[in-house]
């Protein structure tokens, strides 16, 4: 990763970090990540959004991190819901690469929520809302989505089932994780889960993407794996 100076970064240096993430903008859009990333400095110490401080990480870690799924799940467009989406990480910068999603950023915390309709509103995105509120309070006012994402969980049993719940009924959710939690989230059921993707410049990060099951598929599935288990004899 080169250096760069910590004050501000040029065109040049934030195209040349996209290219290594096979990302392509258009000069409006590089303007976009330099205005968030002034912004984002600004009010880092007062928030704690993030401790990442340097300007070059920061490119790197959330915004070229955030884009890739655009490339490679692929994102295009229609409705997105980023959950727990703190300092905007990946919502307003697939916002920034996909102009035409329609993005909701559900953050519960009230001063980072606020931080990012300062965002949404400096940057001039229309149709990205603010949602001050917990996700699993929401539903029918987000429904139907397409995508479901999120950088920042722990828990995610609760929020899978959260995704693929009739209230919300998400075509698909995409998480940015470690290597130590992909095994643990495979495992949980209602969902068909892609390869995992990896994320350039890192060894332990990847994308995972998984697509909701019908009703049909899961009760075929357990019926499938009940018939493939041997029975007991007496």
């Amino acid at each position: 990763m080169p250096t760069a100076n910590p004050a501000a970064l040029s065109e040049e240096i934030i195209r040349r970090a996209l290219g290594e993430f096979k990302l392509e903008l258009s000069g409006q859009q590089v303007l976009k990540i330099q205005q968030y990333i002034r912004i984002r400095l600004m009010s880092n110490e007062k928030l704690n959004l993030t401790a990442i401080r340097d300007p070059l990480e920061m490119l790197y870690r959330h915004f070229c991190e955030s884009m890739y799924a655009a490339v490679a799940v692929p994102v295009q467009n229609g409705r997105l819901a980023d959950v727990g989406s703190g300092g905007g990480f990946p919502g307003l910068p697939l916002k920034i690469i996909r102009p035409d999603l329609q993005v909701f950023l559900i953050e519960a915390n009230l001063k980072k929520a606020t931080f990012l309709a300062e965002v949404t509103r400096e940057l001039g995105l229309a149709e990205a809302r603010v949602l001050v509120r917990r996700y699993e309070e929401l539903g029918e006012e987000l429904a139907p989505l397409d995508f479901v994402c999120s950088r920042a969980l722990g828990e995610f049993g609760p929020f899978l089932a959260w995704a693929g719940s009739e209230h919300v009924w998400a075509k698909e959710v995409i998480l940015w994780l470690g290597a130590r939690d992909l095994e643990e989230i495979q495992k949980i059921p209602g969902w068909d889960w892609r390869e995992p993707i990896s994320v350039p410049h890192s060894l332990r990060r990847m994308l995972l993407v998984g697509k909701r099951k019908g009703p049909g598929e899961e009760s075929a599935k357990r019926s499938e794996d009940s018939q493939s288990t041997p029975g007991k004899t007496g």
